[in-house]
């Protein structure tokens, strides 16, 4: 009979443990775990940081991660640009070689002087 106890009383306090872990897991409040989301300006501030690849030196396109030659020439070539996904619509580049470089890069759009 004691052993039955021994039994019930460890499957208890594993049920017990169980869930505290869990109800420690779920009461976190949502907010905590999504990020805020960007204003129009704050979003305009972090396109400032990116390269403009309308504007961008040919070494500066080069330096992207899987940028050649090549790729750089086609870039420059088909300037300009009044979005990034362009590359890839126009068939500048490849997705795959797109999908490397899109959160490097912004398309300004081109003051007419």
């Amino acid at each position: 009979m004691s052993v039955l106890f021994g039994l019930r009383g460890r499957i208890l306090a594993a049920a017990m443990l169980i869930g505290c872990v869990v109800g420690g897991l779920v009461a976190r409040p949502v907010a905590a775990q999504t990020a805020p989301q960007q204003t129009i300006a704050e979003k305009i501030a972090a396109s400032k940081d990116l390269l403009d690849i309308n504007t961008a030196t040919a070494a500066q396109l080069k330096a992207l991660p899987g940028m050649g030659d090549a790729y750089v020439q086609r870039i420059v070539a088909g300037r300009p640009y009044t979005a990034k996904n362009q590359l890839t619509t126009r068939g500048i580049l490849p997705a795959a070689a797109y999908e490397q470089i899109k959160a490097l890069i912004v398309a300004h759009r081109v003051k007419k002087s």
